[in-house]
């Protein structure tokens, strides 16, 4: 048993040891998402629950290889591939719907979203062509597009909560029982963590505005945005963290992308995936409920992110709605507001990306405002401005 350190006691000791009064201008470090980080923590104010998961224990998803048919129980397939059998098989595209053979020993998952971000418009048609397919889950909230854009953390969340609402107002509230949640893990490993763990919290609450009781299925990735050409080496070490966040956090399946940005190879994407096996076969990290529960820095950032998310959510709906919102160009400015904020963190230094802008530090090549958009959302990678 650890002795329990009350935080004046803790203070005073700090002072001591640091020579000065003034330790929290020493010891708190600023962040672009506007969360409150203290330098130590002896309690949490409303401790949390179990936050559960839909799946017992985490798929690990591989883009489709034949070799890797025996060693992988998930798959995201962007062709249509027969004989897999008893497999979590991942649908990432809407072209292959009308050659897809189901199998009934295996479980289908829609990674589709049935918005187009770019026209500010909802398919009903291609939604009610998924909702009628033999899926577990039906539909995509895409808000990997929006991390992979520069979107802030709550903003992901927000617009995956709009989206969502979008749906249920024209397909009822059962559909957010077929829901998919696709979200990007960064770099910050503890505040994408509390993310995870956010999004369970806030999509469970939207459900209670309809009567019912939901958590979110959530498929994580690794981003892309902190990838870079440049010693792509570095790119593995970077997903790592990115996809031990998604699993700890609770996330119900989890995908590597190919950690080289060109010239990738299916030696490449298979050892991106063999990253997850790793993860969880060694640290068994994949089948835990909710390990960070109980931990007070994380149930601090998790419930900070909420009432952000939840927040911007009630602004977007103030506004209309997500597509309202998307035609006015709301969305699109704010994205590009924090994109921008964060690409100059990079320029700076404040963010570090080995090598690119440290060992070695490379030289910049374009300027932010070629590469963003106050009227495009679009994925850019933090390094492109240096490659």
């Amino acid at each position: 048993m650890f002795t329990k350190v009350a935080l004046k006691d803790w203070e005073q000791l700090v002072q001591k040891q640091l020579k000065t009064e003034d330790i929290y201008s020493l010891l708190t470090k600023e962040n672009l998402e506007g969360l409150k980080v203290n330098p130590y923590y002896d309690t949490v104010d409303k401790p949390l629950a179990n936050l559960p998961k839909i799946e017992e224990s985490t798929h690990l998803v591989a883009p489709y290889q034949e070799r890797l048919k025996e060693h992988a129980f998930a798959f995201l397939l962007c062709q249509n591939v027969e004989g897999l059998s008893e497999k979590a098989i991942f649908v990432g595209q809407a072209d292959i719907l009308k050659t897809l053979k189901y199998q009934t020993d295996n479980q289908y998952y829609a990674l589709i979203d049935v918005f187009d971000e770019q026209a500010g418009t909802l398919s009903e048609d291609l939604a009610q062509e998924l909702l009628n397919a033999k899926f577990t889950r039906n539909i995509a909230i895409d808000v990997a597009l929006h991390q992979n854009a520069g979107a802030a953390i709550y903003q992901q969340l927000g617009i995956a909560l709009a989206k969502t609402k979008e749906l249920v107002e024209v397909f009822g509230k059962d559909i957010l029982k077929k829901l998919i949640i696709r979200i990007a893990i960064g770099s910050n490993y503890f505040f994408e963590l509390s993310k995870i763990r956010a999004l369970k919290l806030i999509y469970n609450q939207l459900s209670k505005e309809f009567s019912l009781d939901e958590i979110p299925y959530i498929f994580a990735e690794t981003t892309l945005r902190n990838k870079s050409k440049a010693d792509e080496e570095n790119n593995l070490i970077r997903s790592t963290l990115e996809l031990a966040a998604a699993m700890i956090g609770g996330a119900d399946a989890v995908f590597a992308n190919d950690y080289k940005l060109q010239n990738n190879t299916e030696l490449s994407q298979e050892i991106a995936f063999k990253q997850q096996i790793v993860l969880a076969y060694e640290s068994i990290i994949n089948v835990f409920e909710d390990a960070s529960n109980g931990s007070y820095f994380i149930e601090d950032l998790t419930q900070q992110i909420a009432e952000q998310s939840w927040q911007y959510f009630i602004d977007i709906e103030g506004c209309g709605g997500y597509l309202n919102s998307l035609k006015s160009g709301k969305i699109q400015k704010d994205i590009y507001t924090q994109a921008i904020a964060e690409q100059e963190w990079v320029e700076t230094g404040k963010i570090k990306l080995i090598g690119v802008n440290l060992y070695p530090q490379l030289e910049k090549k374009r300027n932010a405002e070629t590469l963003y958009s106050e009227k495009e959302i679009k994925p850019i990678r933090l390094a492109q401005m240096f490659e």
